[in-house]
């Protein structure tokens, strides 16, 4: 299967990115953003541009608070560039003005790349075998900046973006980096943490803006009947079984009986209201009732969230 390919964008002397190219970021249709947004080089300088809507009027910062440039309003819908007085590329944060009030934010299209070569190779091989390090949503340090590295496997799609209660569910403002061989996007968002709902905002190959979509490699999701993924830390768990693990690694596994018993964890027991027992109250009451009743093993229905909470049979 053969991809668009992305625009690339030029500027002439002045800086200014092509008409095109400013059309399709505000359209929210570009294929490769950062060759428009961000910042470049543009003669012996550099220009920075972004798409900020909402905005009237836009300064460029550097992460460290320097004064880098005011940014001309290209496109009354929110496209912003202008010359830029910094002697190296770095990442940039936006103090944005309308006549409501203002509001900060930092470019994630004038940092690079989270995922790596490596990453690209393993990946596209299919023998990576620490996908949900790299996949999903990751609260992360990059480039002087907090946030969180988004990533997601989509080979057939034209545009990927992160959409969520932090950029008004507007595909247009986060558009994701496109891995090319190895059909990952990826994007680093800054100034977002934990708790934030999200989702990916899919265009697939034949133009069609597919239903939102929630993140396979989620750490955590919203509570039926919400859908959305949330950006959350990796779970952290105290392993305490090394007692157990001695026992069956030492034991003769050809005489050992196996009974199981297999368990819808949801509707096995419940409390007197009718609520669900916590996985906590679950192992407290179900690990004696199965060694009572002489089984050696627990099976567990699948327990991913479905939108129906009972048992299916």
């Amino acid at each position: 299967m053969s991809k668009p390919r992305a625009t690339v964008a030029t500027s002439g002397p002045d800086g200014l990115a092509p008409a095109g190219d400013v059309a399709a970021i505000v359209a929210g249709t570009h294929g490769d953003p950062f060759a428009v947004l961000g910042v470049h080089e543009a003669g012996k300088g550099f220009v920075g541009r972004c798409f900020v809507p909402h905005a009237e009027f836009v300064t460029a910062y550097t992460l460290t608070g320097k004064k880098a440039g005011e940014l001309s309003r290209r496109d009354d819908r929110g496209f912003f560039e202008g010359k830029l007085s910094l002697r190296k590329r770095q990442p940039l944060r936006y103090h944005a003005r309308n006549s409501g009030g203002d509001w900060w934010l930092t470019d994630p299209y004038s940092f690079g790349p989270v995922l790596g070569p490596l990453d690209d190779y393993y990946i596209a091989e299919g023998s990576h075998l620490r996908l949900f390090d790299k996949l999903g949503a990751h609260l992360i340090d990059h480039e002087g900046a907090s946030g969180v590295h988004f990533a997601v496997w989509a080979p057939n799609a034209r545009r990927v973006s992160v959409v969520g209660d932090f950029n008004e569910w507007d595909g247009r403002r986060h558009t994701m980096r496109d891995r090319r061989d190895t059909g990952i996007w990826e994007l680093f968002i800054p100034d977002i943490g934990a708790g934030r709902p999200y989702k990916y905002e899919i265009i697939g190959r034949d133009g069609v803006r597919l239903p939102l979509k929630a993140d396979p490699f989620a750490f955590k999701s919203e509570l039926r009947p919400a859908t959305a993924s949330v950006t959350a830390l990796p779970p952290a768990h105290e392993w305490g079984d090394e007692a157990h693990r001695n026992y069956w690694r030492n034991a003769d596994h050809r005489r050992e009986a196996v009974s199981i018993y297999e368990v819808h964890a949801g509707s096995w027991r419940l409390h007197d209201d009718g609520s669900f027992l916590s996985w906590d109250e679950l192992a407290d009451r179900l690990i004696p009732y199965v060694v009572e009743t002489g089984f050696t093993h627990i099976e567990f229905m699948p327990i991913s969230e479905h939108p129906y909470d009972p048992s299916w049979g």
